[in-house]
């Protein structure tokens, strides 16, 4: 890790302090609700293929409106969808609550995937608004470190907010745990109405789908930015296990909810030490060797995870993947703050988050599906080996990002 000299450390800019509010609040709401979904749909259904639904069903919204959301924000605004988007996600926090308390009748799983759909719509905006406002108040040079730094305050978030809703569940009951994800959105809705930023970017007035196209083509144009995004896109796609974690805990580990969530925090609590590391020693020489490196130990991971039937040695080497995934998160979002310009930020988070975001869910679908087919620890272990030939396939044909030096960027 090679570290040049920056005067100034990021945390001291307290409009950046408030972006990083903002993303842990809408992290802790987003994950509450992410695990209680979980455990709730479980409860009612005992099948593995629902969880997988649950992915599919935010996917689908998701897909459909992310590269609008790119557009909307480098157009029109870099905080109100933002804040928008916080509302939303209240107000479906709110809407499962109800479906849990039986104020909603009918179908519980309906009204459940039906949530899931706005939050997918909500969602679409949040990742456009962050690398946005990111460039807008923070010079170039402190990228670096205030990408490790967001990873860390991300992960923080993933930790707390798995755990605190499988405490919730376990303690209190589902409802509650919802009310408290409604609560993590309103202040989040808040944090960013009261951040100062430029409201208006500047962007080259073009129609809305010639915008889009022009950001689609620089990114598809850049092997670096394109092989960085299939890289992690694929590697989640097929090497994540979390949406199938329910189903260990029942048949596998025979905890309860605080388990789930405990084995959700797992790899956040591997990716914040990985954060804070890089927050303090951005790595720079030798970036693109890392990504992969990093990316193919993940798959390792998985494969060895899918064969423990320990509790907690299961929950070590979860935390072992999110130390790998955490390096790959820092150097995939300091390469594209680096090389993207100014006026396609918020188009190519947008398409980021297509590869990134979508794989999420269309990998919680596949993992469901693969364990529907196959059974449970063979479909994770597919996965594992899936990654690895995902990252064999990414040297051969992106060469410029296996060579990749960031300093090169500055």
């Amino acid at each position: 890790m090679d570290t040049p000299q920056v005067s100034v450390n990021p945390l001291k800019n307290s409009r950046f302090f408030k972006l990083l509010s903002y993303r842990v609040c809408m992290v802790l709401s987003y994950q509450i609700m992410a695990v209680v979904v979980g455990w709730h749909i479980y409860e009612i259904t005992l099948d593995p293929l629902a969880l997988g639904l649950v992915g599919l069903a935010e996917l689908i919204p998701y897909f459909s409106l992310a590269l609008f959301a790119g557009y909307a924000v480098d157009h029109y605004s870099r905080r109100l969808f933002g804040v928008l988007s916080a509302v939303v996600l209240s107000i479906n926090a709110l809407m499962l609550a109800a479906v849990s308390s039986g104020y909603l009748s009918g179908n519980q799983s309906a009204w459940i995937y039906l949530s899931i759909a706005f939050v997918g719509l909500a969602r679409a905006f949040i990742a456009p608004t962050y690398s946005s406002v990111f460039a807008a108040i923070l010079p170039r040079e402190q990228y670096a470190k205030a990408a490790g730094v967001g990873t860390t305050v991300f992960q923080i978030g993933l930790v707390l907010g798995p755990a605190l809703g499988g405490m919730l569940v376990g303690w209190t009951s589902i409802t509650v745990a919802y009310e408290v994800a409604t609560f993590f959105a309103i202040m989040a809705a808040v944090i960013l109405l009261t951040l100062r930023v430029s409201t208006t970017p500047a962007a080259e007035e073009s129609p809305i789908f010639s915008s889009i196209a022009q950001g689609v083509k620089f990114v598809f144009n850049n092997q670096v930015i394109l092989g960085a995004q299939a890289l992690d896109m694929f590697a989640v796609l097929f090497g994540g296990a979390i949406a199938m974690l329910p189903v260990f805990i029942h048949d596998i580990y025979h905890y309860g909810a605080e388990g789930l969530g405990i084995l959700r925090a797992a790899p956040s609590v591997g990716a914040i030490a990985t954060g804070l590391i890089l927050a303090r020693f951005p790595i720079y020489q030798h970036a693109g060797r890392w990504l992969i490196t990093a990316v193919a130990s993940f798959g390792i991971c998985m494969i060895v995870f899918a064969t423990i039937t320990q509790f907690w040695i299961a929950a070590l080497l979860l935390m072992l993947s999110g130390i790998f995934d955490g390096m790959s998160v820092v150097l995939r979002t300091t390469i594209m703050q680096l090389m993207t310009p100014d006026a396609m930020r918020g188009r190519v988070a947008s398409i980021n988050g297509l590869f990134i975001g979508s794989s999420n869910e269309l990998g919680a679908f596949e993992s469901g599906l693969a364990a529907r087919i196959m059974g449970l620890v063979p479909s994770v272990i597919f996965g594992g080996m899936m990654t690895l030939s995902v990252v064999m396939m990414t040297a051969r044909l992106a060469p410029k990002l296996v060579k990749l030096d960031l300093k090169k960027l500055h």
